[in-house]
This record gives C-alpha cells, structure tokens and sequence, in this order.
C-alpha cells in the first residue's frame, strides 16, 4: 500500500535505485590494475637504476667511495708537475651539510710545487697538458692571476693556483658529500729514502734529528708511490743555499723562495718564504 502524504508506509522496503552499470565496475578495476602495474614498474626501474647506473650527483658517493678518486688524482698530480712537487697532509673538514637534515664531510689533499720566480704559470700549464686527457684540463687567466681547472670524475674536482712567487698549489677536492666509512688514509710503511735525505738536510743546517717524520703518499699513475717526509721549521742561517751546497751538489732550484737538489731518487725542498726553513723530501712519480 502506498505512503500517505510521500511517508512509506510501516513494513514495505524502500524502492531501490537502477544497478550500477556493470561497465563502471569494470572501468574501476582497470583503473586499479593499472595504478598497482605503475607502482610496481616504478619500483622496479628505481632498483634497476640504483643497481647499474653511475650516480649522477656527488651527494650518492661518500667520502669513503671518493677517497682512492682523490688519491690517484694526487698521484697524477705529481707525476705531472715534476721534481719540485711536495705533498701536503690531507685534510677532512667535518661539518658541512650535504642536506638540511643530513651532515657531511670534504675532503681535499694538495701538491706544493716550487719553480723559478716568474714561471708559475708555466707550470700550472705543464701540468694541464700532462694531466689524462679526459679530465679536460685547462688554465685561465683571472683577476686573481692564472687557474688551472680539471675534473678527475667521480665529483672530484682538481684546481690550481699561484700560492706566492715561486710556489704553485695543486688542490684536489671532494665538495660536501656523505661521510660513509670515512676516509682511509693510503697505507704506507716507515719513510726509507725520504728520511734519511731529510735528515741530512736537517743535520747540515744544524736543526735537530727528532723522531722520524710520518710520510704523506699516493699512489703513481705508472705504478709505485709517491712520498713526502716534512721537517718543522729550523732557524734560517745568513744563506741556505750555501749552508747546503755540500750536500746539494748540483741544484735544481735556488731561488729567494726556495732551493731544492736531489739525492737519489729523492728530491730535498728547503721553502724559504718564511722566517724559519721547512725541509721536505720527497720521492716522487714518473712523468
């Protein structure tokens, strides 16, 4: 019976609407299948990509990955530039931050090379046109005088600049990257060569013997290893050159800045741009 005044009446069901059409239903599911499909390839490609490509910005290798990046770099450096080239420690600045949420750290490990006054930027060239060809090296001039620019891949760059007269820095550089495992220093054994040369030079300038130096390395393009021993500063005396001209024999520098000769296959450094001396042996890499 029907509703008096539109009320249903008590015990009769509400009138049901038409049925949804069954092409909707199916329209629906597709749309679900294919969404999950999307997802899954999604996640697949991700994987596949994390698994086989290269990263494609410094921020997806660490210091860790970077590290042996850096020191062949090192490596190269110094067979590039020659006799007078000296390795300096590395050095690892914390505290950098490769994301607002997350800290990093930089690495970067140089190469002091000591030439004639006036032929820095000569240097800084020879060494671009030794370095691998791929590392599209190249200087420049600036306002702040001569650059050399490289990239040793992996996100490392490699820089060069004239540090005073006489003195070129060779810079090998990370950026702000995770920190991993941290950096390895190579592994190397007690200095040979290198300090014993050093302590030659040490006893003709009359500084103290002291313990033996720890040496600085990286490996050499060629095969072999890169060396470097450095003394603390010794009280200059009135003529280095002269104080070390029975050990030096024959120079292959002597400049107001610096004076090097060789011993062996070791190559002595006096930096004298300073009021103390600092003395460096190194052994070097085959051009």
């Amino acid at each position: 019976m029907a509703g008096v005044n539109g009320v249903q009446a008590a015990g009769q069901a509400p009138p049901t609407g038409p049925d949804r059409p069954a092409s909707a239903r199916r329209w629906w599911r597709w749309l679900l299948a294919a969404t999950v499909a999307w997802a899954v390839l999604l996640g697949a490609l991700t994987w596949i990509s994390v698994r086989d490509d290269p990263p494609t910005v410094r921020e997806q290798r660490s210091l860790t990955e970077a590290g042996p990046v850096v020191d062949r770099a090192v490596g190269e450096l110094v067979a590039a530039a020659g006799d007078t080239a000296v390795l300096t420690p590395p050095v690892v600045d914390r505290g950098c931050r490769v994301t607002p949420f997350a800290d990093g750290a930089d690495l970067s490990r140089g190469v002091d090379v000591f030439v004639a006054t006036g032929g820095e930027r000569t240097l800084l060239e020879q060494v671009a046109d030794r370095l691998p060809a791929d590392w599209r090296a190249g200087v420049r001039a600036t306002s702040d005088g001569p650059r050399l620019r490289a990239d040793a891949g992996e996100f490392v760059t490699v820089s060069g600049r004239v540090e005073g007269d006489g003195r070129v820095r060779l810079t090998v550089d990370t950026g702000c990257r995770p920190v991993g495992d941290g950096y390895a220093v190579p592994a190397i054994g007690a200095a040979g060569a290198e300090a014993d040369a050093l302590a030659e030079a040490l006893r003709t300038l009359g500084g103290p013997a002291g313990p033996a130096p720890e040496p600085v390395a990286a490996p050499c393009p060629g095969g072999g290893t890169a060396r470097t021993v450095r003394s603390a500063g010794v009280p200059a005396p009135a003529s280095p050159a002269a104080a070390l001209a029975p050990v030096a024999r024959v120079p292959v520098l002597d400049g107001p800045q610096a004076y090097a000769y060789r011993r062996g296959p070791v190559t002595v450094v006096a930096d004298l741009s300073g009021d103390r001396i600092v003395l460096s042996a190194t052994t070097g890499c085959a051009a």
